[in-house]
């Protein structure tokens, strides 16, 4: 299943060799027998909708307890910050691929630094994708069957509702789901209603912020929330490095990168990239701040990893527990309807990296069963060991995720393959990865410590 270098030559001679990357379709496009749809370019609204939702995810989740981490001046200044690096980055990304007439995120990469620059993408891509898998496994754990944090219970739904039981335990109710419902889900071969779960996906967080942002006001006028801290409380150097540790779980809630070629593509005019990619931020921006916020301000300094875990005691506000269960149960459905498109594109970058000279993954039904189970058993083993979602945002968002969001794109910019890159865009370039490597070092170096010393960092 090789992945191709994209270039003229190749395109040249498709009927003879599949060009495919991570934003390639799973199954080939065919046309109709009734004939050929025609297709007037995607709307403005509908890009930055599509590019929201690919932004939007279980990122959110862990924000609140950075805020909690760095208080909440330095938070929200650090989402702002990320926002507007990501903002830099995607525009090296489209401006290099508009003058070299490049179509994919993979192709770029190849056209820059050969093969292997295309491989190094798809085994970011690999890695990050398995690290949210997990994470969307995490929470849905933490919500179904509870979870413990600093020797403090967290009740479940189904242990709210049932008691605690050996059917609803943490290792029973994963294997539940990812035998019952991620499996049926990622068997299927194409995706003919992303639409669908974008709308989905946007409404459900939009509830989130409502219901947190409602109660956290009515609890704030009624004076029965505590005035969080604007900024972090230092006792050291090592609650110095710690603070780092926050960094990798913002980066990671921005990757949006390997999606924004398939959304400009499908552009009838490309020039509108720009202001759909900066709309999209600004309002995925304003989703994570006011979610941070509001759910800091309703938690306090007992915010969670995993925010959803909160919802699980008395809000202090009437029908707090039927806000409790809509809140936990919207985004848990919304998490496992994303869960297998993330999972399509897992699944067909490793499958490239591990066979790139076989034929199309769809095509051969026993290689497509044994990398979708073997996945999906790697996947719910790390959910099991793995405690807490602020471990593997740290892992992937120090890694795989600053490599496709701020690393890659600076690389290629400084390459300058197009001849199109200013004084600006390098100096640019260049302090992004300086701030990239040494930030996400930093946050590598602090969990090595708190490993080392078994120490817990507290969110």
């Amino acid at each position: 299943m090789g992945i191709g270098n994209g270039s003229p030559s190749d395109s040249r001679h498709v009927s003879h060799k599949e060009i495919r990357d991570e934003t390639t379709p799973l199954l080939p496009i065919k046309e109709e027998e009734e004939g050929i749809h025609e297709f007037n370019g995607a709307s403005f609204s509908g890009a930055v909708f599509n590019l929201s939702t690919t932004i939007v995810g279980a990122g959110i989740m862990a924000l609140p307890a950075s805020i909690k981490m760095l208080g909440i001046i330095p938070g929200i200044l650090m989402i702002i910050l990320v926002a507007l690096l990501t903002e830099a980055s995607i525009d090296m990304l489209v401006r290099c691929s508009h003058e070299g007439k490049i179509t994919s995120y993979g192709w770029l990469m190849g056209e820059t630094f050969g093969q292997w620059g295309r491989i190094a993408l798809q085994a970011s891509v690999v890695i990050n994708n398995i690290g949210m898998m997990i994470v969307y496994m995490i929470i849905v754990g933490d919500v179904l069957s509870g979870t413990s944090t600093s020797g403090v219970h967290h009740r479940g739904i189904f242990e709210g509702w049932f008691g605690p039981h050996l059917w609803n335990s943490r290792p029973v109710v994963l294997l539940a789901t990812t035998l019952f419902v991620f499996g049926p889900l990622v068997s299927f071969k194409r995706l003919d209603s992303l639409r669908y779960t974008s709308a989905l996906s946007v409404a459900l967080a939009v509830v989130f912020v409502v219901i947190t942002a409602g109660i956290a006001i009515v609890r704030l006028i009624e004076g029965t929330v505590e005035i969080p801290k604007l900024f972090p409380e230092l006792d050291g150097t090592n609650s110095i490095w710690e603070l780092f540790t926050a960094v990798p779980v913002v980066v990671t809630a921005y990757i949006c990168h390997y999606n924004v070629h398939s959304i400009d593509n499908e552009l009838e005019d490309r020039t509108q990239t720009k202001p759909i990619v900066q709309t999209s931020l600004a309002l995925c921006s304003s989703v994570y701040i006011a979610t941070s916020f509001f759910a800091y301000l309703l938690f306090g300094e007992g915010t969670l990893a995993d925010v959803l875990a909160n919802f699980d005691s008395n809000l202090h506000i009437p029908f707090s527990s039927v806000f409790n269960d809509v809140v936990r149960v919207s985004y848990v459905v919304h998490i496992m309807l994303v869960f297998p498109i993330v999972f399509f594109a897992l699944r067909l970058n490793l499958d490239g990296l591990l066979f790139p000279t076989a034929r199309h993954i769809s095509r051969d039904n026993r290689r497509f069963a044994i990398i979708t189970g073997s996945l999906l058993a790697v996947i719910y083993l790390a959910a099991i060991f793995i405690p807490s979602i602020w471990d593997a945002f740290q892992f992937t968002g120090a890694t795989a995720a600053v490599l496709i969001g701020f690393i890659f794109p600076a690389m290629i910019i400084l390459r300058d393959p197009y001849g199109i890159a200013t004084k600006r865009d390098k100096i640019l370039a260049l302090t992004m990865i300086v701030l990239a490597v040494l930030s996400n070092s930093v946050a590598l170096y602090s969990d090595a410590l708190n490993i080392i010393f078994h120490r817990k960092v507290e969110v």
